[in-house]
């Protein structure tokens, strides 16, 4: 891959909102011309054959049910609001 100039360099900054000096911007240059290297260089490799892996270990998680409740504490919940009306938190009204 080409080496990324620095307009590039800084639109790349601008759009990720990194303060980036004129000095810098040759560092990031090469350090992101290296990064883009490296992708492509993985771009090669086989991963025929190869299942994706969310971990090394083969491990598998405990699952629970589904299920929805309302946790059976309604009124201990809402014993920390301010204000309640008909087992509802009440708010103020924000948008006119």
């Amino acid at each position: 891959m080409s080496s990324l100039d620095k307009e590039t360099v800084r639109r790349i900054a601008y759009l990720s909102r990194i303060n980036v000096s004129e000095e810098g911007l040759t560092e990031l240059a090469g350090d992101l011309t290296r990064i883009l290297d490296f992708v492509e260089e993985l771009q090669e490799v086989d991963v025929e054959g190869c299942e994706p892996l969310t971990s090394v270990a083969d491990l598998t998680l405990p699952l629970r049910k589904d299920e929805v409740t309302d946790g059976n504490i309604q009124q201990k919940v809402l014993s920390n609001a301010p204000m309640t009306d008909a087992g509802c938190f009440v708010v103020p009204k924000v948008v006119e």
